[in-house]
Order: C-alpha cells, then sequence, then structure tokens
C-alpha cells in the first residue's frame, strides 16, 4: 500500500469561514508587524485610508468597517513588514548566489531600503545616491541610438498620478513602448470590446449585482484571485438569484462561502452555496461553449428584436455563423451535453438582467479576444447592455491595472490621446505602435530593445517562456526595477542595473507641498484616493511619481515639463490629467468626495463608440486548435491560494487539498486511470516546445482531457510564440501536453 503523503488532504469546508481568519491572522504574525498590519487593515479599503495593493474588486460605498479579505489581508501585511533588505543584505550574497534561492525566498526577505547599483566586477548590489542612480538612467537613455531602443513596464501596482508621469515622460522621450501587466491577463478585453460596444472596460457597477435576475461565471476563482466578490455573491445567492458557473476545475470559492462578516453564519458552521448551477467545460472549448448558449437562445427565440435592430450590426451574419456550426462538434468540444445548454439558455431567456462575470480563464487563450466577443454577441443577443442588473463584468487583477491603462499606459495608444498630449504639452509624441510584453521580450532577445525600465512588477517570472525571457534580459545593457521587494527580474542582467526602492500603498507619502494621496481605479471604473498612513522602511525610500520625475528631468533636460515641480504636488499632476483624459474634470475636488467617483461608461448609456454608432456583433474567426494526438490533454495554469499574481506568500493551497509544495499537476481521475497514475506519483508534463519534470499527479474535479498546474511553475510549457494574435495575450490558459509516469522521483 502506498503510503498517504499528508501533503495532500482534501478540503471539506467552506470557503472563508474561521480558517480564513486562522490564515489571516498567522500571515500578520510571520511578517513580524502585528500591530502595523492590523492597523493597516482596518485602514484598508476605506475612505480615508488606503487602497488594498490586491485586487481590482470594488469598495461598497468605500465605508465598511471591515472592507478586507483573506488574501487582501497577506497582501496588505507582505508590504507592512517589518523586515527590511539593507545594504549588508547585499554585501553577504551575490547576484549568483541569489540567483538559486526561490522568488518566495527573494520576496520574503523584506522591504528594499535603498537604492542600489549592481557591480559587474564583483557580482554584488551596492548602494548608489538617487541623483547619481537618475543620472544614470539618464545618460543610458540618451546613448540609445533611438528612443524606441527602451521599453518602460509598469505594473498594476501603480497609481494613476505615476502612470500619467511614466507615460508622459516615455512619449516626450519619443516611443510607445509601454508594455504592462495588462499585456499578460486582460489585453483581449481591452482589444476585443472596443470593437464589439465601443469601450475596452466592463459596464457593470457593483449596485447591478443587487438588482441583477442572473448571473454568469465564464473562467476565474473569486475564492483565491478577488475573494471580496464573493460577499457580493452570497448577497445574490441569499436573493435567489440563479448563478452559472463554467469551469474547468471545482473551486470551493464558487461552491460555497462562510463569510466572516456575518456573525451567526460563523458561530453556526453553516454557509452560503453559491452556484446553482456548475458546468465544467474542456479547457479552451469556451467559444464552442458561448456559440452553443447562443443557438440554444436563437432556437427558443428569447431575443430582443427591438434593441438588435435600434442599437446592433451584424446579426444575420451571427445567426448565419451559428446555424453552420452542428451541435456534434459543440458537444464534442466542450464535453457538456445539450441538456446543459437547454437549461441555461432556459434561464437567460428568463432573465431580465444578466451579469456576465469573466476572468483569465477567458482571456489568456490563442483565441481570448473572440473569446470575450462572444460574450459580448451573447449579451447583445437580449439587449443586456445599458440596462440596470446587466452587463459585461471582465474581472480585473491588479487593483490599478485599468487605471494604468485609462491614464494612457498603452502601447498601442489612440490618436485622440496623442493629440491632446501634444495640445497641452506642445511636444509631438510618437504615432508608431509600440511594443506588447511578448514583443518586448522578443525584441530584448534580439538585442532591439537596450534599456528596460520597469514600474513594479515581475516581468521575468510573470512572463511566458522563462528560458527566453531570462536570456532577453541578459542581453540589456540596463535594468532599472522601482520595486519595494526584491525579485527575480533585477538578477538577470549582466550588464549595467539598478534597483529603485518605491513606497507601498500604505506608507505615509511626503513631498514639498505635504502629505500626497493618490488616486486609483477599480475594475468597475470608480475613482477613490488612497492615503498611506506608516512610516516607510527608510528616508531613502520614495514615491513612484518621485522616481519618474527624476529619471525625466535627467533624461529630458531641455524638457518644458515642470517635472520636479510636479512630483512635490501630486495635485498639480492631477490637474493635467484632467486636461488630457476624457472623465477627469475637477479630479481634484472630485477625488474629495468619500467613496470617489464614477468615470461613466458610453456602453452602459447605449452610446457606441464605434465607427458605424451602432454595437457590433463579431464572428468566429478562429476556431480552437484541436490537440494534436500527441497532446491529448489540454493544461490550464492556476494561481494558489497563497499566491497574488507573481508573488508567493506560502507554499499551500488550501482549498485545493495542497499543502507546503506546488509541484502538482491536478488531473481528472479517468485521465489519471488511463495512465496507471495514482495520486502522489511522480509524473513528467510533456510540452509541444518544452517539458516539466519532478512533478506529482493529483486526483482533482477537473474536466475530462483537461489539467491544471501552478502559475508561474507550468510557464516554461508556453512558448514565447504562443499568443493570442489579435491581443498578444500569451496562451496560459491553453496548453497541449501528454502526462506520464515518471521511472523514478
Amino acid at each position: 500500500m502506498k503510503p498517504i503523503d499528508k501533503t495532500l488532504r482534501p478540503y471539506t469546508g467552506a470557503a472563508g469561514g474561521w480558517d480564513a481568519l486562522a490564515a489571516t491572522g498567522r500571515i500578520v504574525r510571520d511578517q513580524g508587524a502585528p500591530a502595523t498590519s492590523t492597523h493597516a487593515l482596518l485602514k484598508a479599503n476605506q475612505p480615508d485610508g488606503f487602497d488594498c495593493p490586491g485586487c481590482a474588486w470594488p469598495d461598497p460605498r468605500h465605508t465598511s468597517s471591515f472592507e478586507f479579505c483573506e488574501n487582501g489581508a497577506k497582501a496588505v501585511a507582505w508590504e507592512t513588514t517589518s523586515r527590511t533588505v539593507e545594504a549588508d543584505f547585499f554585501a553577504r550574497y551575490s547576484v549568483t548566489e541569489l540567483l538559486t534561492q526561490t522568488d518566495h525566498w527573494l520576496e520574503s526577505q523584506g522591504r528594499l531600503s535603498c537604492p542600489l547599483r549592481y557591480d559587474a566586477i564583483t557580482d554584488h548590489y551596492s548602494p548608489i545616491d538617487w541623483q547619481s542612480a537618475f543620472d544614470i538612467v539618464g545618460s543610458h537613455l540618451r546613448a540609445l541610438p533611438g528612443p524606441d531602443h527602451a521599453a518602460f513596464y509598469t505594473s498594476g501596482r501603480t497609481s494613476n498620478e505615476a502612470a500619467f508621469l511614466y507615460q508622459l515622460f516615455a512619449r516626450e522621450y519619443g516611443t510607445n513602448n509601454l508594455p504592462d501587466c495588462s499585456n499578460l491577463c486582460h489585453e483581449a478585453t481591452s482589444v476585443g470590446l472596443p470593437r464589439c460596444i465601443g469601450v475596452g472596460k466592463g459596464t457593470v457597477q457593483l449596485a447591478d449585482f443587487a438588482i441583477a435576475e442572473l448571473i454568469l461565471s465564464f473562467g476565474h476563482n473569486p475564492g483565491t484571485n478577488h475573494p471580496r466578490m464573493l460577499t457580493t455573491l452570497r448577497e445574490a445567492a441569499k436573493r435567489g438569484v440563479p448563478i452559472v458557473v463554467f469551469n474547468p476545475l471545482r473551486e470551493r470559492g464558487l461552491e460555497r462561502f462562510r463569510s466572516p462578516q456575518h456573525a451567526i453564519e460563523m458561530l453556526s458552521g453553516g454557509s452560503t452555496e453559491l452556484a446553482t448551477h456548475y458546468l465544467q467545460p474542456r479547457i479552451g472549448s469556451d467559444s464552442y461553449v458561448l456559440q452553443g448558449l447562443m443557438k440554444c437562445v436563437l432556437e427558443i427565440g428569447s431575443i430582443d428584436r427591438e434593441f438588435i435592430a435600434a442599437h446592433t450590426d451584424g446579426f444575420d451574419a451571427l445567426v448565419a455563423q451559428l446555424d453552420a456550426v452542428d451541435w456534434n462538434t459543440i458537444l464534442t468540444k466542450s464535453g457538456l451535453t445539450r441538456a446543459d445548454y437547454d437549461t441555461v439558455a432556459q434561464l437567460y431567456s428568463r432573465s431580465n438582467a444578466t451579469i456576465v462575470a469573466y476572468g483569465m480563464g477567458i482571456t489568456q487563450h490563442l483565441h481570448g479576444t473572440q473569446n470575450v466577443q462572444q460574450i459580448a454577441n451573447l449579451l447583445l443577443l437580449k439587449g443586456n447592455m445599458g440596462k440596470p442588473g446587466a452587463g459585461i463584468c471582465p474581472i480585473r487583477g491588479h487593483s490599478n491595472v485599468q487605471g494604468d491603462r485609462t491614464m494612457g499606459i498603452s502601447e498601442r495608444p489612440t490618436a485622440a490621446l496623442l493629440d491632446r498630449i501634444q495640445q497641452v504639452f506642445g511636444f509631438a509624441p510618437p504615432r508608431e505602435h509600440g511594443c506588447s510584453v511578448v514583443e518586448c521580450i522578443d525584441l530584448m532577445r534580439r538585442g532591439k530593445i537596450r534599456v528596460l525600465i520597469s514600474m513594479g512588477g515581475n516581468i521575468a517570472v510573470a512572463a511566458p517562456d522563462p528560458q527566453q525571457t531570462h536570456e532577453a534580459m541578459s542581453k540589456l545593457v540596463l535594468n532599472v526595477g522601482v520595486h519595494t521587494k526584491l525579485n527575480r527580474s533585477h538578477l538577470l542582467h549582466r550588464g549595467d542595473a539598478l534597483i529603485l526602492p518605491a513606497l507601498a500603498r500604505s506608507d505615509l507619502d511626503v513631498q514639498a507641498s505635504g502629505i500626497q494621496s493618490v488616486s486609483v481605479e477599480d475594475s468597475m471604473s470608480m475613482v477613490h484616493a488612497s492615503s498611506g498612513f506608516k512610516p516607510p522602511p527608510s528616508e531613502l525610500v520614495k514615491s513612484e511619481p518621485a522616481i519618474v520625475a527624476g529619471i525625466a528631468a535627467a533624461t529630458l533636460p531641455e524638457s518644458r515639463i515642470p517635472w520636479l515641480e510636479l512630483a512635490g504636488d501630486y495635485g498639480k499632476i492631477r490637474d493635467l490629467v484632467a486636461q488630457v483624459i476624457p472623465g477627469f474634470d475637477g479630479f481634484n475636488e472630485r477625488l474629495r468626495t468619500p467613496g470617489g467617483f464614477y468615470l461613466g461608461n458610453a456602453a452602459a448609456a447605449r452610446q457606441w463608440l464605434t465607427p458605424t454608432k451602432r454595437a457590433q456583433f463579431q464572428l468566429v474567426s478562429l476556431q480552437p486548435v484541436a490537440t494534436p494526438a500527441d497532446f491529448p490533454l489540454m493544461l490550464t495554469t492556476v494561481r494558489s491560494h497563497d499566491q497574488y499574481n507573481t508573488t508567493i506568500y506560502g507554499m499551500s493551497d488550501r482549498y485545493r487539498g495542497v499543502h507546503g509544495r506546488r509541484d502538482v499537476v491536478f488531473m481528472n481521475p479517468q485521465d489519471m486511470q488511463e495512465r496507471g497514475l495514482e495520486t502522489g506519483d511522480a509524473i513528467r508534463v510533456l510540452g509541444m516546445y518544452r517539458s516539466l519534470h519532478d512533478f506529482v499527479a493529483v486526483s482533482y474535479a477537473v474536466a475530462l482531457g483537461s489539467c491544471a498546474a501552478y502559475y508561474p511553475e507550468a510557464n516554461g510549457l508556453i512558448a514565447l510564440e504562443s499568443f493570442d494574435p489579435q491581443s498578444f495575450t500569451p496562451a496560459y490558459k491553453s496548453v497541449p501536453v501528454q502526462i506520464e509516469a515518471a521511472t523514478t522521483r
């Protein structure tokens, strides 16, 4: 008999509950500053507090006394830690030695406390003063053959004020090379939705969930990735709203939830059932699923013909395409039954207000853009755009990833944005498109991009194909990281490198004009203030706006933009934002409103900003690729419950029953049986480009023919060239593989 593996223990409880509170307490204690972290949690997402550095789920009225979740608490404790990385740390460890450490270990060392420069002779980082650091960046940028030999990466953690300055600097410098983390997650939304409804954002507000009659959930896991959404889903479930989930894996955070904010539920041991219907399509079949739903809706005849006639184009072409897709193909590809489709179509037909929420399980595919567009098609068929309780809801990741894009962080800027920049600032910004993340890595690999500045994030770990990504970064002549913590992106260079420590959201930000606040935008277009409160880890740590301004002033000595003056008073930055970015009139005054202000959404008002001024049904141009015979399983990458994006808080995944490890592949029991595998068996994962070794199989409730492994450990299976051709989003969620038993462990 095989010995019991205590690292693999099925979880039988609900999401949330006492386990969530216990985990919150552990992370606060482990980070060594319980008093500070606890104070921070009480100020997170409050009108006079700071915005949680975790997910972008909106705050209800921004006035709750307890408005954080387990993973938000982990994020807050992670940045309010008492641990600091001082100069002696880098004297003790060479870069070569640091490269042997895990990503978890690197970030666990604590907050960066002083600016650092890499010394290639000693292979160590050593302290440098700020002005010298700025001058080094400026001299490298000015020495390049042209501005397109530099790239300016952005993470969603960046505030609106920092993002606005950052894109302004890059464009005055002369490039649109502004790759950002959106390229890796929801770029399919930003590219796909404007062609359908004229805007690249979701159309719903939080209040719409309170009156929705049906919620359809595609490809996201709120229990881990945006737990505050569980409260919203709980309220809908209590009202009797059907919640239909389409997800290849069974996820506890979509099944049932015990709310820590409700004493009776906690004390009674009860929980709220969330999903009324839980369907598990095969990974990569979303386009077929959506076509099947639309075919059913058309057969029932429950469409809003008046809305379609008044507001849309392309309906007849869509009907013709759906007629041409046979049911046998849909059922075979998706793994669902005709009864499944009929049931959901009946629910949809009876609902007068439907919200479709989706995550990266929709976008991170070779056909992610058209997945998004098919969701829009489904909603348009019944006029579920621009009316209360209805609309499309992309679930964003980082708390200001949407705000960064609003502020102009885009490698493909609109002509209108560039025109306004020219009118306000008097220089001609470049008009040629810049590079996305995968394009940036390819250009670095070919020696075309020589300088990379990263405003947050961990591009070396977040990007696909680590082998090519790391090789590409080693060719940079300058690698600059503006971060709060050490990560692998600081260690892969062979040329000059700087680490510039930045303030975190919870840090008190004092500039020349006094204490500053920044602003962020959530995933439902609400903009609100964020004000830090705790002393920074060192007097040598600067804010992101101050760092951008310092680099800009050193790089562009003839610039007419008063960079350092703007860094001294963020209100002046916001005055400029109001002149350039639509919807920000009176920015400073409106930001004082508790809870912030709504930017508005043209599509939510049935104003279609498309060339024809009508919403556009979009046809499927690329059917999902069939898995090759040699690679019959489709693998998706997933995040663990002890993780946020690339940050690993711990090595366990409570809801999936994995403890103290990340070397697992979740498999359907039948797929395991066909390969002679049992839970805990050593396996090899063979990909079309590369393979993974030293993993173990874990039996899990996942769709037949589908499997899952952790991101970023499985990123090596994804070639740099494997991306959605419309949005350049890497195909993290649909990787053809074969799995076989390893001969030894």
